[in-house]
């Protein structure tokens, strides 16, 4: 087995250690979304928790901004790396996470849980996002 191959096989198996809740839909960026709430509930990815390693800091929007699809609405800083979180949809930031204010681990701890992130009210009833079947096969990329 070549290094390329040794890679390319341990990134898959990584990738099919993470979990990949089947109720919520997700994007290229590694956001959640859970529409069957309103207003829509907004995360991090554990893949994405993982590649960023410990959370210390996480930068919100004030509730009531305004968001459209493909904006940066949240910047996580970490111990490896400050990464934006890109808006996969579009509407108003109704609420924030002020736990994972006060405490960012939360979200490493639990991403689809307490680690959520925003409650964002849609514009638009239908978010162009992945299902679960969809995000764990990028993962496996």
């Amino acid at each position: 087995m070549t290094d390329e191959q040794r890679y390319d096989h341990e990134l898959a198996a990584a990738a099919s250690s993470i979990e990949v809740p089947e109720h919520l839909k997700y994007s290229d960026d590694h956001v959640w979304l859970d529409d069957s709430v309103d207003p829509v509930v907004i995360g991090i990815t554990e893949h994405a928790a993982e590649e960023l390693g410990d959370l210390v800091f996480i930068d919100f929007p004030e509730p009531g901004t305004r968001v459209e699809a493909g904006d940066e609405i949240v910047s996580l800083e970490s111990s490896k790396a400050v990464s934006p979180v890109i808006s996969p949809v579009a509407g108003e930031v109704k609420y924030v996470n002020r736990e994972a204010y006060d405490d960012p681990s939360v979200v490493d701890s639990d991403p689809y849980g307490e680690g959520w992130l925003l409650k964002i009210a849609l514009d638009d009833d239908e978010p162009d996002m992945m299902d679960a079947e969809e995000y764990a096969a990028l993962l496996r990329k």
